[in-house]
């Protein structure tokens, strides 16, 4: 029985376990500290016991997700992902009408007081449905051409557009950008040619150059609300550009949240004393509590988590000899970077807000869940690496 537990445990990476566990205690203390400050007064016992549950009912779902290997997945992908295409239209109807009111995004069902954002899920599910169509153009075509990589492209193309549309029917720009940011991992790592790649990297700089020009002009912003553009969101671009232009009305959140990280100074104002009230702190301004709370090093010592769970993911990537599993892991690699540098980058004033909340640290189940299958599925790469390791020399060529 000890032999068997020593096994087990050398299969799991606790490299990656340990840094996820950090950030869900930072996330409960600085969400106590985030509500204990909210004029709303809202029920702050409440709200960590569910945020507690969600940190239990993600470490199940890692239980569960670590024992599905590559076989048991790869059958499960094309189920998954039409189970979250067809949920995500249905969100088109059934979405709720009050938090698409305040959010300006029609991306949350809401059953009694619980409310669930599928996208957070579909996430999980594009990845895995993009590692498949890579993994399986790769197999078919051994010999790689300028004709089989934009035939590649196409299929990643037409696997993400059904996402894409109904991300956009739903407003939600945020959650856009993030499967954006996915394909443009799986398609720098998919083998493609760079003779593609360049020219692909040189229109999106150009493309973005273009955009950030048409946003900063009147003629841009009228051709932009044209094709889709809320009033929201260009509000958001102008609080970016200057965040203190209107302090006390539109850009009244970012403000107050860069006032409260610039005065916890080096080493800050302590736990649980916050002198700057940030509005809805406890979801994508996170990151202000503990630049208040805990200082320039505290905010430091938080990326400093990030970054090593990122360096243990990327890691396990390196190793697999499993093309599938490979794909699958840049694929959660991105998403969690993603979500990283635009949760910071905003709250710090490089970035744009687009709601994105900060992983395992923000206050939502939905995104919880879904981090933690992500985490689930790389920890169930060594895992299951481990377990079929062949143990002999015969072994290795079955």
């Amino acid at each position: 029985m000890k032999k068997l537990k020593e096994k087990n445990d050398n299969r799991i990476d606790y490299g990656i376990i340990l840094p996820v566990f950090l950030l869900c205690l930072i996330g409960l203390l600085s969400l106590y500290v985030a509500l204990s400050h909210d004029p709303r007064d809202p029920n702050v016992t409440r709200a960590i016991i569910m945020q507690s549950l969600w940190y239990i009912v993600g470490t199940v779902a890692v239980v569960v997700v670590i024992h599905l290997d590559a076989k048991m997945l790869w059958r499960l992908t094309p189920v998954l992902y039409v189970i979250g295409l067809l949920v995500m239209l249905a969100l088109l109807k059934f979405y709720d009408p009050q938090l698409a009111a305040s959010t300006g995004s029609k991306n949350w069902f809401k059953i009694g007081s619980l409310t669930f954002q599928p996208s957070e899920l579909m996430k999980i599910a594009y990845i895995l449905m993009m590692a498949m169509v890579i993994t399986n153009h790769n197999v078919a075509y051994k010999v790689r051409t300028i004709k089989t990589d934009f035939r590649l492209i196409g299929k990643m193309v037409l696997t993400t557009l059904p996402v894409l549309l109904l991300v956009m029917a739903q407003d939600d720009f945020g959650t856009m950008l993030v499967f954006l940011a996915i394909f443009g991992g799986l398609f720098l790592i998919s083998g493609i040619s760079w003779r593609i790649v360049i020219p692909v990297i040189a229109f999106a700089v150009v493309f973005g150059g273009g955009v950030l020009f048409l946003v900063t002009t009147d003629f841009g912003r009228n051709i932009l609300s044209h094709v889709g553009f809320k009033s929201y969101q260009f509000s958001r671009i102008d609080s970016w550009l200057d965040p203190f232009h209107d302090p006390q009305g539109k850009s009244f959140q970012l403000a107050h949240a860069l006032m409260a990280i610039g005065s916890g100074g080096v080493t800050g104002t302590g736990y649980n004393v916050s002198h700057v009230y940030v509005p809805v702190r406890e979801s994508d301004m996170i990151f202000s509590v503990v630049g208040e709370n805990f200082g320039f090093l505290g905010g430091a010592f938080l990326i400093l988590i990030y970054l090593l769970l990122i360096y243990r993911m990327i890691k396990v990537c390196f190793a697999m000899n499993n093309e599938f599993y490979a794909y699958i892991a840049t694929g959660i690699i991105m998403m969690l970077l993603f979500h990283v540098l635009e949760n910071i980058g905003a709250n710090i004033g490089l970035l744009p807000l687009t709601g994105i909340p900060l992983p395992f640290v923000s206050q939502g189940g939905s995104s919880i869940v879904g981090n933690m299958i992500g985490i689930g599925l790389i920890l169930s790469m060594s895992y299951q690496s481990a377990k079929h390791k062949p143990t002999s020399r015969s072994d290795r060529y079955v």
